[in-house]
């Protein structure tokens, strides 16, 4: 119910903005030239390539800007979602923006649910509940009816987790795979399993044989499939960087061009950029209360499955994410955290969040959505 309650609601913010925009001046989406009914508002910005991909599906052969560089194209996302999407557009005849609103809020509910099964066992009903209420509700929840991936992917990734916490580790490789051709972020996952594999030799745990060979072939099936999507743009389309020169399209705006991608220093570019040698320290003190925060003795209670995906995810969007609007929504995998003891066992403070995070809402429609598309 509370889910529903938060579709209902953020339904309420996407047409209190839609109707205010002409007043407040503000852009409906960047792919349409004329106003779009409100049922097109939601397939708008990153949604109009997933619609090719479902539709047409992927260029064979990369286009290029004025400057001869590759230019933004559909091979920065992932199939699953486009395909679950024009399946059942298939099925039922619904257009791609029904259809992939559908697919979206479904997903969206799984994910809620699989969030508070995932915190439940640890710090409690209430608690869980509270934080599954803040991802349902929360600024950026607007998202998971828009057609976007983004909880396609979270339903499996949490999936994963719980399994992780369960031991079930050969259960998680054909839910993490399909989350590897969902959404980038599934390498976490691989680095998790062997953060805890380490982890339990060092600290001599008693695992049996068994356990650690599963583990293993869990992590390495996990880390294969996380590479594979560069591997398999390369190939169609006979460019030896396909998926990262179309990454890197979308960066010029922000840090000009970059003819070669380079692990962990998007961050280090853009701050450095706009301010200097204070933006390099600043990159490292954000790094460094990051890890300060997971290491913490209260968020133990978390559990190390957690604490290990949060920071394997954590690396990952400093290794190979250019930090801009969007960085908002690439927390949310992120969102088991909310449930620290120090937040999400005081009721008062728990009240409070909520309903900063529920007037949010609308003002993240408004600068996300129809400005600074996530």
């Amino acid at each position: 119910m509370i889910y529903v309650a938060g579709r209902v609601l953020s339904t309420g913010f996407f047409a209190l903005v839609y109707f205010l925009a002409p007043v407040l001046n503000l852009p409906y989406a960047s792919h349409h030239s004329t106003k779009p009914t409100f049922l097109q508002l939601f397939s708008a910005w990153d949604g109009k390539y997933y619609r090719q991909i479902a539709l047409i599906g992927y260029p064979t052969q990369l286009p290029l800007d004025a400057t001869g560089h590759v230019a933004a194209n559909a091979w920065a996302f992932l199939p699953l979602y486009p395909w679950l999407t024009r399946g059942l557009m298939m099925a039922t005849g619904l257009s791609f923006t029904a259809a992939g609103i559908t697919v979206s809020v479904l997903f969206g509910a799984v994910a809620a649910v699989l969030l508070y099964r995932l915190l439940a066992g640890r710090i409690g009903n209430r608690p869980a509940l509270w934080v599954s209420a803040c991802f349902s509700l929360g600024p950026m929840s607007f998202l998971f009816q828009v057609t976007y991936a983004d909880t396609l992917f979270l339903a499996l990734l949490f999936a994963c987790l719980l399994l992780m916490a369960m031991k079930h580790y050969l259960l998680m490789i054909p839910l993490g795979v399909a989350a590897a051709f969902t959404h980038p972020g599934e390498l976490a996952l691989a680095a998790a399993l062997a953060i805890l594999f380490i982890s339990g030799l060092i600290r001599r745990e008693a695992v049996s044989r068994v356990e650690r060979i599963r583990m293993i072939v869990a992590g390495l099936t996990l880390a294969a499939a996380g590479f594979a999507w560069p591997l398999i743009a390369d190939s169609v389309t006979g460019n030896k960087s396909a998926y990262f020169d179309t990454e890197l399209s979308w960066w010029t705006g922000w840090v000009g061009r970059i003819e070669h991608f380079v692990p962990f220093t998007p961050w280090f570019d853009l701050f450095y950029r706009y301010l200097g040698a204070a933006g390099v320290v600043a990159v490292i003190a954000l790094v460094a209360g990051f890890v300060f925060w997971l290491t913490r003795p209260g968020m133990r209670a978390l559990g190390d499955e957690i604490l290990a995906f949060s920071g394997s995810y954590g690396a990952y969007l400093v290794a190979v994410f250019l930090p801009q609007q969007s960085i908002a929504r690439l927390l949310l995998p992120l969102s088991p955290l909310f449930g620290m003891p120090a937040l999400s066992m005081r009721p008062r403070l728990r009240r409070v969040t909520l309903a900063v995070l529920v007037a949010l809402g609308p003002f993240a429609i408004a600068e996300l959505w129809f400005i600074f598309p996530p």
